[in-house]
């Protein structure tokens, strides 16, 4: 095949078929033709990264995506107009494939320094973002957790607030850009986008002169240089953002990155299957999709990312699959609006800290105003986003809070009103169980905003006798290796994780923030800013922090092993079955919880509640 003819082949086929006849030539002209007989292997990039991409001209090549799995069949058979090797070629690691001739075959070798301008391009990005989404390639996106620097591909395109959109879509589409960035005062930023401007000129009909500032949405998303890969990954998926503002450390911009940078980066965990959840079709779909999570937690995890990150990266699938179940049950029951309520995420999940085992608890603020027979049609359709819910394979309990019971469906000013009422007699109505449930409180559908029950509770410190009571309900669940019954009945070859060691602290977290007006969720965040207080002195909070985190990360490891033993995944552990190590690990970790829950009971008793929050510590 000469050179003109392979012009010819490329322009039938993605990502090559939309090249201009200048870049398609020189893709030609760079490629070598190479003929490979049967059963000869083309390429092993498990061993060694290639330097290029690999084009069927005319024959089958079998793939196998997956390292651990070449022995076993194929994972897939490419034909002509197929090409394969673009992942390691980019990320210029041993990510695989493994390719053989499964026929007699011919294939075209493209050098990565002609091929790469090809993926730059818009059409290239989207070729990849669709072909490292789809689930056969999954494992083509194997994490090394970098920084987020190291994703930003091009120097940010830049538009004054006065630029018209007119030029700035004709500077758009000169830089092959799929957004423009508008700086701000003190280091804000705005951002048009390819969306922003059909939505507003093309069917709004604003006239070109309209100045970019009218026109552009605050850039939500941001991170700075330094952060990892990961954690923009979760601020990007957290905000449902097309784009991720990048800053440097005095707040200049950096860059921009899209989801799809992740996708063919090295940096990439978990937003892969993140993307596959946002675009699941049906509830088959979710829950097929859904069902893959826990292979990708081992993976990452087997990979070093920290188990703070790894839990993240799961609360940010479960926040993903809520919101597509939320979207997939109302497309059946269009005459009601996903806009007249927030759904809020409560108790783990809610603090991201969920883990395999966690029930996906939930509450509904709906706008002021919604009658209440309204909202008895909508909680019927929560119950149905429960069951979606329940059918992806996340934890429901039929008993806990649900958006589909009266007690947590309410309206901003019922929710509101409520809380007020909490606050003043948490003794009535369950009030500091409830106040315990929504303080956890995360929107992750509706309005990002703080809750109006968060917004309350703010003003803890203003109440010393509920503030004492809070904390009598928070030191209520005691850290403990055994329980009486157990020790009454001699069964003490299992210890319950959550209820005895992690529960005593997620509520001492939570009542420590309250107590100093801070709305964090996470409880390490929580320990940290409540640190250095007469109730928690800094060296407690660091050994509390530490507890969390050990034992957060040895429950993981546990219920992933389950999940391979087809168990379902449990916070009782069989102490038999955890090393002597882990065993003493436990052990260690709820006598220091323990120690500061009588310290915290004692200090309650002896220091007057005013001082509680002191900054001066003991």
């Amino acid at each position: 095949m000469d050179t003109r003819e392979l012009e010819g082949f490329l322009a039938q086929h993605a990502p090559f078929d939309s090249l201009d006849a200048k870049m398609l030539r020189s893709v030609a002209t760079a490629a070598t033709v190479i003929t490979f007989p049967r059963g000869e292997q083309i390429l092993d990039a498990f061993t060694d990264p290639t330097n290029a991409v690999f084009i069927i001209l005319s024959g089958r090549v079998d793939i196998w995506n997956d390292a651990d799995r070449l022995r076993e069949a194929a994972d897939e058979s490419l034909s002509a107009g197929e090409l394969f090797g673009f992942s390691a070629m980019l990320t210029e690691r041993s990510v695989g494939p493994r390719a053989v001739a499964a026929t007699p075959v011919t294939i075209a070798r493209v050098p990565a320094a002609a091929v790469a301008p090809v993926f730059a391009s818009r059409p290239g990005a989207r070729f990849l973002a669709e072909t490292l989404l789809s689930t056969r390639h999954q494992a083509l996106a194997a994490p090394a957790y970098s920084s987020v620097e190291e994703l930003i591909t091009t120097a940010p395109l830049t538009v004054e607030p006065t630029t018209p959109v007119s030029e700035v879509a004709r500077l758009m589409t000169e830089r092959d850009s799929r957004y423009a960035v508008v700086p701000g005062p003190d280091h804000t930023f705005g951002m048009v986008t390819d969306s922003i401007l059909r939505r507003r000129v093309l069917v709004e009909g604003l006239p070109p002169a309209t100045p970019a500032r009218e026109i552009m949405q605050p850039a939500t998303a941001t991170a700075v240089v330094g952060e990892s890969a990961q954690e923009a990954q979760i601020t990007l998926l957290d905000h449902g953002s097309d784009f991720l503002v990048v800053t440097d450390r005095a707040g200049e911009l950096r860059g921009v990155v899209a989801p799809r940078d992740f996708a063919v980066s090295p940096s990439t965990a978990g937003v892969a299957l993140n993307e596959q959840l946002r675009r699941a079709g049906t509830a088959e779909e979710l829950d097929t999709l859904a069902r893959q999570a826990p292979k990708m937690l081992a993976d990452v995890l087997g990979r070093g990312l920290p188990s703070g990150r790894v839990i993240a990266v799961y609360s940010s699938i479960v926040d993903t699959i809520v919101r597509r179940a939320i979207q997939l049950t109302f497309q059946r029951h269009p005459d009601l609006s996903t806009e007249a309520f927030t759904w809020l995420a409560l108790g783990s999940n809610g603090r991201r800290e969920a883990v395999l085992s966690s029930d996906v608890d939930s509450a509904v603020a709906f706008v002021d105003g919604t009658p209440p027979d309204e909202i008895t049609r909508y909680r019927a359709v929560f119950a149905e986003v429960d069951e979606m819910l329940v059918g992806a394979g996340l934890m429901s309990d039929d008993h806990g809070a649900s958006a589909r019971r009266t007690l947590f469906a309410r309206t901003n000013a019922d929710w509101r009103a409520q809380a007020t009422r909490w606050l003043a007699a948490p003794t009535d109505g369950n009030g500091a169980m409830m106040t315990s449930l929504l303080v956890d409180g995360r929107p992750v559908h509706g309005d990002t905003g703080l809750p109006e029950v968060a917004r309350v509770f703010s003003d803890l410190r203003r109440h010393p006798g509920t503030m004492r009571l809070l904390l009598q309900e928070s030191l209520s669940s005691r850290a403990r290796l055994h329980s009486m019954r157990q020790v009454l009945s001699r069964r003490n070859d299992t210890f319950d994780v959550k209820t005895y060691a992690l529960v005593p602290v997620v509520n001492i977290g939570r009542w420590a923030a309250l107590s100093v007006g801070s709305a964090a969720l996470p409880t390490t965040e929580r320990l940290r800013v409540a640190a250095g207080s007469a109730m928690l002195p800094r060296s407690q909070a660091s050994t509390l922090i530490e507890v969390f985190e050990t034992l957060q990360r040895l429950r993981l490891r546990y219920q992933l092993l389950q999940i391979r033993e087809g168990i379902r995944p449990s916070d009782v552990l069989v102490l038999d079955r955890l090393s002597a190590i882990d065993r003493t690990v436990i052990a260690q970790a709820v006598r220091e919880v323990s120690s500061i829950q009588r310290r915290m009971a004692n200090v309650s008793n002896y220091v007057p509640t005013a001082d509680w929050s002191s900054t001066d510590g003991l």
